[in-house]
């Protein structure tokens, strides 16, 4: 690790709304809860989090969290937990093999695990309905749109200038980063998962493997992971 690296420390923002409501009715209805794993960028006060563990076996997902891969990232502390969760996916489903997932969510990110299970990192950037909005705040002009497929290359029109800029730039970045993946890395296994997943998987000509559930799997996967800690 570089020694002149200094990591940061995400800024914490207080939970507006009450976070267990929704979780006490779940109680209700599945009494036979017996763990609750907690993935969260916001943070929780810990009277909330005693509530939690008060009713099963809490884990939460952060920095100091037992996972089933090597961590090479330069600032391991600042990794979101929902990419711990995705790379603990792909670890039990494509193990010791290259893995790129790709998380078309808020923001897209891209996450490489080698065949030996050792996470190098990837990156970030705006996800499709940012871009849309970062073009209707950021100028004087421009409306804000919903989210469409593009009818053609060539926009004719400003709303379909819009459409074709956002939705064909996503998808070329998507392909132009797995185009450079696939130069270095040999049977490289790419996932497309997030909320823009199943929109972008039926545009992209790569072969990819498309699974909106594979946060969730990740997720269990550290459960289970953890259950004797």
């Amino acid at each position: 690790m570089d020694k002149n690296f200094k990591d940061t420390k995400p800024i914490q923002k207080p939970m507006t709304k009450d976070p267990v409501s929704p979780i006490k009715i779940l109680f209700v209805e599945f009494s036979k809860i017996k763990g609750l794993i907690l993935s969260s960028v916001n943070h929780f006060s810990s009277e909330t989090l005693q509530e939690l563990k008060l009713k099963c076996t809490l884990l939460i997902v952060d920095s100091d969290i037992k996972i089933p891969f090597k961590n090479d990232y330069l600032s391991p502390k600042t990794l979101g937990s929902d990419r711990v969760a995705l790379i603990s996916a792909s670890i039990n489903r494509f193990s010791n093999k290259n893995v790129l997932i790709i998380d078309a969510g808020t923001c897209i990110t891209f996450d490489f695990i080698t065949n030996s299970n050792s996470y190098l990192g990837g990156a970030i950037s705006p996800g499709i309905e940012m871009r849309y909005k970062a073009l209707h705040q950021n100028t004087a002009n421009l409306p804000l749109l919903e989210v469409k497929r593009p009818q053609c290359l060539i926009g004719n029109s400003t709303n379909n200038s819009i459409h074709s800029g956002v939705v064909n730039g996503v998808l070329k970045e998507i392909e132009g980063v797995i185009g450079e993946y696939e130069k270095k890395y040999n049977d490289l296994k790419v996932i497309l998962t997030g909320g823009d997943g199943n929109f972008l998987s039926k545009q992209l000509k790569s072969s990819i493997f498309a699974n909106s559930n594979f946060l969730l799997e990740g997720l269990n996967n550290l459960l289970e992971f953890n259950k004797n800690e």
